[in-house]
């Protein structure tokens, strides 16, 4: 039992205590990490947008078909038991 309890002990971690470095610190490594981001061509936005606007139409497209089919299929089984 003493053995638990210093193996318990000893594997509780300590709380780091905080760098400091503040927000200057903060905006040099992020205008570093900024400068390291490969930006897309306008020709590659326009590109991915028009495959994300016409996905989003097809889906629009496909689950307006799926409610309609399944609304009219509730309708029908109303009108047969009503």
């Amino acid at each position: 039992m003493a053995k638990e309890k210093e193996i318990t002990k000893s594997s509780k971690k300590v709380p780091e205590k905080k760098k400091k470095g503040g927000i200057r610190k903060y905006f040099r490594e992020l205008r570093s990490e900024i400068k390291k981001v490969v930006w897309p061509t306008r020709k590659q936005v326009v590109n991915n947008t028009g495959v994300v606007l016409s996905v989003m139409i097809v889906m629009a497209l496909f689950l307006f078909a799926v409610d309609s089919g399944l609304g009219a299929a509730i309708q029908a089984i109303l009108k047969i038991g009503g």
